[in-house]
């Protein structure tokens, strides 16, 4: 016989203060107060149910237990004048799906709503949450501990971002996904053998429209249900960290989806959003943008990122989207947007409440990442707050990634006639803790993949990706590769199929492959190429004006003086003998690292592993070494030891 839900009285599950701090803008752990939570009242085993519907007539929680028939269990305001709905339903289970049926008090407006504090839902295309617990025994108490000393900035960042639905897919069923246990097994395996020391992940979070990539969310506390429970993605974050890799997750504070279930219009007001669609509606996206001047919101949206920080154990948040919340003229034209208190285009709520973000999350978890994706010149994204930034821990480097493809698309006999665009980067390399992205953005959209990117025939691409590659690991700042970049995925990334992994059957592929292995593996061993990414005191040109050859030569420095890698480009493909380079030690010079050489796919062209520098002065040392520098080509050089 089924057992009869009853809804019982009791109790807030939020005390006044935390109705207070929620109100003020400063409750930061919201999830473990809202939304849905076990309790036993009377000798009863049941859940309370609370939920943020100022505007609402009544609230009422719906599901398979009543046949969702609204009314049958009115949640009640305990703490007046709050917003926040509660109730304790009896007699039910783990698993069951629900909704609110909210009725809004100002007009005539009905609908059922997602928990915004759900901490699990159905599979799309449904809708409902889930009620659902957090328990899970970890086992990553040694990457914890050690934490902080993996994220530092003098630490190397080796970045894998990655999209979980299309990373790989399974043969039977056909086309079907990976789970997150599955996967985490896989991509663990994968990321060790080939150096990556992070993964970052597209936002997990649950969102109701596959093809968005995650970036249309609606579940700020669930784990998307396409590859399985909470549980099991806590497992995938345990079992990465088992393997000493660090997970860093996407999530979108700048936007969210217009589908009912979801945030918008939530109590038929423009609860979560602007009421004017100049601030509240993104013309780009056709999403709505949080209203930041609004506390609650605040509340909410910081609550969301320690959520994943505290509960996911994740190592940090890569936040999208940024420019897009600084700038209230972003992607609109003169007349379509509404200017700050000021008269400037500066969103100052936002700006604020990004500086509140990362302040508190910084504050709880010292030992995490804060990463912005901020496309602009805005200054300071990545300083502290206390001398006027942001905040946020490090930046992806846009500008580097837009100069440097721009750059290797040309054909190379043009390339002299744009050196700046390698060069120039320089100029500011050090005005922000920068991460060099070559990202998901850089392969969709007819922009082509990677390798199809480069000029000239396959030997050419090849050549050309090799070169790019080493380039962005001899350059300051942190890494960032999207999968499929490191074999030389063909195609451009379809969100709907796996990778073509047969292409590492293919020897260019295969040779690419171990290319970005082996750079990963330098770039991790040796201090000079990550030591001193944000300062200019790990880097030094010694050849930066050889426009008419196309080539680049310039010292990675770690704190150790001693410790210098020298760096040689040509970017066309001509191979250079006898060139000479000025070198600040005399003796041997190890040439450890060449693209060029044939288990890369490369020519086979180099220096037979060393050179020996000898009294000749020349750019500005009384030493230099004679070389040759094969086409396309870079390589790494360090002074051997004696």
């Amino acid at each position: 016989m089924k057992k009869k839900n009853k809804m019982l009285q009791t109790n807030s599950i939020l005390s006044k203060d935390d109705v207070f701090l929620f109100n003020e803008g400063t409750h930061y752990q919201l999830y473990r107060h809202l939304g849905v939570h076990p309790g036993v009242i009377n000798d009863k085993n049941g859940f309370h149910f609370a939920v943020w519907a100022p505007n609402a007539e009544f609230v009422s929680v719906i599901g398979d237990f009543n046949d969702w028939k609204p009314g049958s269990h009115k949640l009640k305001q305990i703490h007046a004048g709050s917003g926040i709905w509660e109730g304790f339903i009896t007699n039910l289970e783990k698993g069951e799906k629900y909704k609110y049926h909210i009725q809004s008090r100002y007009q005539k407006y009905a609908v059922d709503k997602r928990d915004p504090y759900a901490f699990y839902g159905e599979k799309p295309p449904f809708t409902a949450s889930v009620i659902w617990d957090l328990n899970y025994q970890w086992q990553d108490q040694t990457w914890m501990e050690e934490r902080k000393e993996k994220n530092r900035l003098n630490q190397p960042f080796s970045v894998y971002e990655v999209h979980i639905g299309s990373w790989q897919r399974k043969l039977q069923p056909e086309n079907d996904f990976l789970n997150y246990r599955e996967f985490a097994t896989e991509l663990a395996q994968y990321c060790n053998k080939n150096g990556f020391t992070h993964i970052e992940l597209l936002p997990v979070m649950e969102h109701p429209f596959y093809g968005s990539w995650g970036y249309q969310t609606v579940g700020y506390f669930s784990p998307t249900s396409r590859y399985g429970t909470p549980q099991d993605f806590m497992y995938f974050v345990d079992y990465l960290h088992q393997q000493g890799i660090g997970v860093i997750l996407d999530w979108v504070p700048s936007h969210f989806p217009g589908d009912e279930h979801g945030l918008v219009y939530f109590d038929g007001t423009h609860l979560y959003e602007h009421a004017d669609p100049k601030q509240g509606f993104h013309p780009d996206w056709k999403s709505y943008i949080f209203n930041y001047s609004r506390k609650e919101v605040q509340s909410f949206l910081i609550s969301s990122a320690l959520f994943w920080l505290d509960y996911y154990h994740v190592d940090g948040l890569r936040v999208d989207a940024v420019a897009s919340m600084l700038y209230l003229d972003y992607s609109r034209k003169e007349g379509e947007w509404v200017p700050n208190r000021f008269g400037g285009r500066e969103n100052l709520d936002a700006i604020a409440f990004i500086k509140k973000l990362n302040e508190t999350s910084y504050s709880y978890f010292p030992d995490i990442q804060m990463i912005a994706e901020e496309s602009t010149a805005w200054p300071m994204v990545s300083r502290p707050i206390y001398l006027g930034g942001l905040g946020f821990g490090m930046k992806w480097n846009m500008g580097w990634m837009h100069d440097t493809l721009s750059y290797f698309a040309r054909d190379p006999i043009y390339r002299k006639y744009h050196h700046h665009e390698l060069t120039f980067s320089l100029l500011y390399a050090f005005n922000e803790n920068f991460i060099l992205s070559l990202s998901h953005d850089e392969v969709t959209h007819g922009k082509k993949s990677l390798l199809e990117k480069m000029p000239g025939d396959d030997w050419q691409k090849f050549a050309n990706l090799r070169l790019l590659f080493g380039y962005m690991f001899a350059h300051p700042g942190k890494k960032l590769f999207f999968m499929g970049n490191e074999f030389g995925q063909r195609q451009e990334w379809q969100h709907d199929y796996s990778l073509d992994w047969h292409l590492l059957k293919f020897p260019y592929h295969d040779g690419m492959l171990k290319w970005v292995k082996d750079l990963n593996h330098i770039y991790t061993e040796e201090k000079a190429l990550h030591e001193i990414d944000f300062d200019s005191s790990g880097f030094q040109w010694i050849e930066n004006n050889d426009w008419s050859h196309s080539v680049l030569v310039f010292l990675r420095k770690s704190k150790n003086e001693k410790e210098r890698i020298l760096i040689v480009c040509n970017f066309i493909p001509t191979t250079y003998y006898n060139y000479r380079i000025g070198v600040p030690d005399n003796g041997i010079w190890q040439e450890f690292l060449n693209s060029d050489v044939s288990l890369y796919g490369g020519s086979g062209q180099g220096n037979m592993g060393k050179v020996e520098a000898v009294p000749v002065p020349m750019h500005g040392y009384d030493f230099s070494i004679n070389i040759t520098i094969p086409p396309l080509g870079i390589l790494f050089l360090k002074k051997q030891v004696e």
